[in-house]
């Protein structure tokens, strides 16, 4: 496997008049296979929740979720099971997986019963999942259905992030309309993985099966954008670089030197991660310039192999006096992207505060947007939102999870 990298400026010319200029850098990164051998293991751990709510057909169909999921693993795949409810326990210690049959009979041995503790869970399904992740790509998948009742949330948020300094990815599951929208995407953020929202119990073997297939497209792992700007360019000081597809996810940035690093996680074959970094272009000569270098660096699980350097990619765009905006069509469908999560939270942060009539105006704002992107499902849903608000209705649990959901990601 390799590393993919590609770069495209917002606008291609920049004027040489200007003491300063504001530019998006689109940059998307991808695995990409050298040949066809052998697949690298994967090292998968279920972290399931059996509370009392999760009794009759939610338990049932996650059940029948993680069977399939069961069927699905490949020879040398490796397996954990966790079950969680105001406590948790190892049902399945981290294994490879020669009896599928076993497996599945202690998946549908969970029962409903109890409260909610889901970083007890967590804890457990890290510890397990590390057992197992040497040259494999190790992933989490945590559902549940309700609060952090009988747990801590910070506790969480740091056990996710303790994820991934081992190369351990933790993607979450929210089933039904009662869990904690904030913390489940707080913990897939942090946790470098994916948030999916399973609104109804017969949704659960498809959801299942989405997340399975990102899963298994993953190539390389650990990776982290390096991004070196050239004298006179800088990255924006609030909210530099946040990533817009396959979804929405605020980036932090760490700086050693000269250089800004960003860690991205797992890069998929079929899926590249698209990132948008703001530049402020200081002032230069007229002609071609390279305002900064990008470089990936990535483990491959494959070879075992740490710590590799992609090539570095030079950026350059061209300077001249009176340039007229030649703006780039697909970085704009980006910026929109990017656009209409943040207006989406900062209608969410409104409707908090008591500010029904902000935010009712910010989800419309965030609707129009997203009509700019082609994102009419995603513009149907905001739209509604806001109609409900202004007319003095208050928004479902289920409302504001799809609000959360079409904020993030692009439905059609």
């Amino acid at each position: 496997m390799r590393v993919g990298l590609q770069a495209t400026l917002s606008d291609g010319g920049v004027d040489a008049t200007k003491s300063v200029s504001q530019r998006q850098l689109s940059i998307a990164v991808s695995a990409i296979p050298e040949s066809s051998g052998r697949n690298v293991p994967l090292n998968l751990c279920l972290i399931l929740d059996h509370s009392g709510s999760m009794g009759g057909k939610p338990l049932e169909t996650v059940k029948e979720a993680a069977n399939r999921l069961v069927d699905r693993l490949a020879l040398g795949d490796r397996l954990t099971l966790i079950g969680f409810d105001h406590k948790a326990k190892v049902l399945i210690p981290n294994q490879v997986i020669d009896n599928p049959a076993s497996a599945k009979l202690q998946i549908n041995q969970l029962k409903a019963g109890g409260g909610t503790a889901i970083d007890e869970g967590l804890r457990l399904g890290i510890e397990e999942l590390a057992k197992g992740k040497k040259d494999s790509i190790s992933q989490a998948l945590l559902l549940t259905d309700g609060e952090n009742e009988h747990g801590d949330n910070d506790r969480c948020l740091k056990l996710a992030g303790l994820a991934t300094d081992y190369n351990l990815t933790v993607n979450t599951l929210g089933f039904g309309n009662h869990w904690n929208q904030d913390v489940l995407e707080q913990i897939a953020d942090a946790g470098g993985g994916n948030l999916t929202y399973i609104e109804r119990p017969e949704d659960a073997v498809g959801k299942f099966s989405e997340l399975f297939e990102r899963v298994q497209a993953i190539g390389l792992t650990n990776a982290h954008l390096l991004i070196t700007c050239a004298p006179g360019v800088r990255l924006a000081e609030l909210k530099p670089v946040a990533q817009v597809a396959p979804d929405t996810i605020e980036l932090p940035v760490t700086q050693q030197g000269t250089q800004a690093i960003v860690r991205l996680g797992d890069l998929m074959t079929d899926i590249p991660r698209i990132v948008l970094a703001n530049l402020y272009l200081g002032q230069m000569p007229e002609g071609d310039q390279v305002i900064a270098h990008l470089q990936v660096r990535y483990d491959d699980p494959l070879t075992g192999k740490e710590q590799i350097l992609s090539d570095s990619l030079p950026i350059a765009t061209h300077y001249q006096n009176g340039i007229q905006p030649q703006l780039n069509p697909q970085v704009q469908q980006h910026i929109l992207a990017l656009a209409k999560y943040r207006q989406t939270q900062i209608a969410e942060a409104k409707l908090k505060e008591g500010d029904r009539q902000a935010a009712a105006t910010m989800l419309q704002t965030a609707a129009k947007t997203a009509l700019q992107m082609g994102d009419q499902g995603a513009a149907t849903v905001l739209q509604s939102n806001a109609t409900r608000l202004q007319a003095g209705e208050e928004l479902s649990e289920g409302d504001r999870k799809k609000t959360r959901i079409v904020s993030k990601t692009k439905l059609c």
